[in-house]
C-alpha cells in the first residue's frame, strides 16, 4: 500500500526522507553492527548522535549560549508539574488560557501555588487570541505561562504577550520549529515533540541558565528537578534514545531544506491554500478568527454532524487520514506540520470541492 496524506495532530507526519534513511540504518547504524534502539547512551556512537542533535537545534533556532537544550521523558503533559516545582519560589504564577492544554497545565500548577488566570478565550470556545498587549500581570508572580500554538483549537500566538518583565514559559508542541523564534524573549520554550519533529516519547525544554538551581520546591522529585538534567547533558538516565536520533535526522533535514525562514515561507504557502478555500466555500468554514490562525493546525466544520462525519469517512477512503477533528469540539482539523507536503494540501483541497459540488447540488 502506497503512503497516504496524514493529517494527524500527533504522532504526526514525519519527513519520508528522514524515514528511508532510519530505515537504512535499523540493523546497523553506521558500522556498529548493531540498531540505534539497542545500543547504550553511553556509548561514543550515541554520544555523537545526541551531541550533533544538540548542535544542530541549536543552529536551527539560534539558541543563545545562557541556554540549555534538555532531551527529556514524560511528554509535554509532565511540564505541567515540573515548571511550578522548579520555578515557583513565590508560589505565584499568572496563566494565559487559549485551550485544553494551558488549561490543564494551570490546573496542574494549582497543586503547588496560586495560579492567576489573566487572560482567556474560553468565553467564545477558543477561537481566538486574547489581547495581551497589558495584561493585569501579578507583581509576585514567578511566570507568565502560554501554549503558543493550541493544536485542538487551531490559534497561535502571533505576538507573545507583554509579561511585564516576568519570565515567559511557552508550550510550543505544535509550532516547534515552524518558523523562526527569538529564544531570547523566553525563559523556557518546551514541546513534545511527536507533532513537528519526531517520534512521540521525547520532550525537548530549551531553558535559560538562570533558571536552573537547587531551589525547588520541597519534596520535588530528583528526576523533576531540571539542574538533575542539565548537569548530566540529558543523560542522567537512559534518555529516549531512539526518539532523540529521529529528532536529529529532522534537525538536518530542516537545515537541508533551508531552516526556519525557509520553513515559514512554505508554511505559510500550504496554509494559505487551505485558508483560502475555506473562505471562499459554501460548505464548509473555518472556525478561528483570521488574525489568530495557526499555520499548523486548520479546523473546519459544515455546520451539519452527520455531513462532518460523511466527510471524515470518505476522506479516508481517497488517502486522507485522520481529519477528524478533536473530540471535545467535532468538525474536521488538517494538521499540517513542516513534514506535510504541498501536495497533500493540494489534495485535501481538491477533495474538499468535489464533496462541496456533490453535496450543495
Amino acid at each position: 500500500m502506497e503512503r497516504v496524506y496524514n493529517f494527524s495532530a500527533g504522532p504526526a507526519v514525519l519527513p519520508e526522507e528522514v524515514l528511508r534513511e532510519a530505515a537504512g540504518e535499523m540493523l546497523n547504524y553506521r558500522g556498529t553492527g548493531m540498531s540505534v534502539m539497542e545500543m547504550s547512551h553511553r556509548s561514543r556512537a550515541f554520544e555523537e548522535i545526541i551531541t550533533t542533535a544538540e548542535q544542530d537545534l541549536r543552529d536551527l533556532l539560534k539558541i543563545p549560549e545562557n541556554y540549555k537544550v534538555l532531551f527529556l521523558q514524560g511528554g509535554a503533559s509532565q511540564q505541567f508539574a515540573m515548571i511550578p516545582m522548579n520555578l515557583m519560589k513565590n508560589r505565584v504564577a499568572d496563566y494565559i488560557i487559549t485551550g485544553q492544554w494551558a488549561k490543564k497545565a494551570a490546573a496542574e500548577a494549582e497543586k503547588y501555588g496560586k495560579v492567576n488566570r489573566i487572560a482567556s478565550s474560553e468565553d467564545r470556545t477558543f477561537s481566538y487570541i486574547p489581547d495581551c498587549s497589558d495584561l493585569p500581570v501579578s507583581e509576585d508572580a514567578d511566570y507568565v505561562y502560554i501554549c503558543e500554538n493550541n493544536t485542538i483549537y487551531g490559534t497561535k500566538f502571533h505576538q507573545l504577550p507583554d509579561t511585564k518583565g516576568k519570565t515567559l514559559v511557552a508550550d510550543v508542541s505544535s509550532c516547534f520549529l515552524s518558523e523562526p523564534a527569538d529564544v531570547s524573549k523566553y525563559g523556557i520554550m518546551y514541546g513534545g515533540v511527536q507533532k513537528n519533529i519526531g517520534p512521540a516519547g521525547t520532550v525537548i525544554v530549551i531553558i535559560r541558565e538562570d533558571l536552573i538551581t537547587e531551589d525547588v520546591l520541597p519534596g520535588t522529585p530528583t528526576m523533576l528537578t531540571y539542574k538533575t538534567h542539565a548537569d548530566a547533558g540529558s543523560l542522567y538516565n537512559t534518555p529516549p534514545a531512539y526518539g532523540i536520533y529521529i529528532c536529529g535526522k529532522v534537525f538536518q533535514w530542516l537545515k537541508r531544506m533551508g531552516g526556519l525562514e525557509e520553513m515559514k515561507r512554505r508554511n505559510e504557502e500550504k496554509a494559505k491554500i487551505l485558508y483560502d478555500f475555506l473562505d471562499a466555500s459554501r460548505l464548509f468554514k473555518g472556525t478561528v478568527e483570521k488574525k489568530d490562525r495557526s499555520l499548523m493546525n486548520v479546523p473546519f466544520v459544515t455546520g451539519d454532524g452527520e455531513l462532518d462525519a460523511r466527510f471524515v469517512k470518505e476522506a479516508k477512503e481517497a488517502g486522507l487520514e485522520n481529519l477528524k477533528g478533536h473530540r471535545s469540539v467535532g468538525g474536521m482539523r488538517a494538521s499540517i506540520y513542516n513534514a506535510m507536503p504541498r501536495a497533500g494540501v493540494e489534495a485535501l483541497v481538491a477533495f474538499m470541492e468535489k464533496f462541496e459540488k456533490e453535496n450543495l447540488a
